[in-house]
């Protein structure tokens, strides 16, 4: 049986360890949507958009898929997100996808619009760094990153899906 100085120190401890937890789940501001999308960069005009051409992206939004001047139709199953998605290729030769709405507005109608390695938000002009995938801000304007989607790359079939 244990003293009741005992007690109290394991009791200390263990509201410790409880206070000194921290949530490190990452919420985001912009609302969830679903998301559901697939490029299979072996055929038509993604053919170029492979890990080695760092910093290209493709857009899509209710409208379809954009690369380049090439516009392709979404299927009856794509799903978009909450403002379309941005698929970034990045300087360490990775697919990253995101939303393109900005954290900070939360306007679905107005997504950030890429600029060499930045998204830019129309509304409030804050810069999103997608040149390694993390999409952070850089003008201190909004606190969060734009919203990240797991992306599976299987023999250049990109899958973004949540």
């Amino acid at each position: 049986m244990r003293s009741l100085g005992q007690q109290l120190i394991i009791l200390a401890a263990i509201l410790m360890a409880l206070v000194g937890c921290e949530d490190t789940t990452y919420r985001s501001s912009v609302p969830t949507y679903p998301v559901r999308l697939s490029i299979n960069t072996q055929l038509g005009q993604f053919v170029h958009f492979v890990p080695e051409a760092t910093y290209d992206y493709i857009t899509v939004d209710r409208s379809g898929y954009h690369y380049h001047d090439y516009t392709q139709a979404l299927s009856a199953t794509d799903m978009i997100g909450y403002a379309g998605v941005v698929v970034y290729i990045g300087g360490d030769n990775q697919y990253n996808a995101f939303d393109m709405c900005c954290p900070h507005c939360l306007n679905p109608n107005k997504p950030v619009e890429i600029e060499g390695f930045f998204g830019v938000c129309p509304i409030c002009g804050e810069k999103y760094d997608l040149s390694y995938g993390l999409a952070v801000p850089t003008q201190g304007i909004s606190k969060e990153a734009l919203r990240r989607y797991p992306i599976i790359n299987s023999n250049g079939k990109l899958t973004i899906s949540q």
